[in-house]
């Protein structure tokens, strides 16, 4: 299931940048609900929102250790709850969506424009989804006794 999901984020995501560099020009911007949402061309050297545009191949280094972390979890079998395999999932997909276009361009290409936060992809989403949800996920499983103590 891991792979699976996986396998359709990272089709969407790569899917979705191939359109935005075929039909757009870098920093063009199409309104879909006027001064909410836009699809808008940005090519990111940073992590996630542009942060620390300076540090590409530590990007890369630090990816690479989360994807073969992953890749090691799912074949020792360690998470065997259903949705925490799919966080999982959602995680690897983004992380090697986001690693496929910095090795193949030396920038994550961006395009989803909430205009008040700043612009994201679908490997983003699958990466920030995934965690946060792993994060509720096991923190649900912790005895309330232990989840009270602070």
């Amino acid at each position: 299931m891991v792979y699976l999901i996986t396998l359709i984020l990272l089709s969407v995501d790569q899917f979705s940048k191939y359109i935005i560099r075929q039909k757009m020009s870098l920093a063009e911007s199409i309104p879909i609900i006027k001064s909410v949402f836009h699809i808008t061309y940005v090519e990111n050297r940073g992590i996630a929102f542009g942060l620390f545009p300076q540090g590409s191949s530590l990007f890369i280094v630090i990816s690479l250790i989360i994807i073969l972390g992953i890749i090691f979890f799912e074949r020792k079998k360690v998470i065997k709850s259903l949705k925490e395999r799919f966080c999982l999932g959602l995680i690897l997909g983004g992380a090697l969506g986001n690693l496929i276009d910095r090795l193949r361009f030396g920038f994550v290409i961006d395009f989803l424009d909430f205009r008040i936060w700043p612009v994201f992809n679908l490997a983003d989403s699958g990466v920030c989804i995934g965690g946060i949800l792993m994060v509720f996920f096991l923190l649900r499983k912790r005895p309330r006794k232990e989840r009270t103590v602070a």
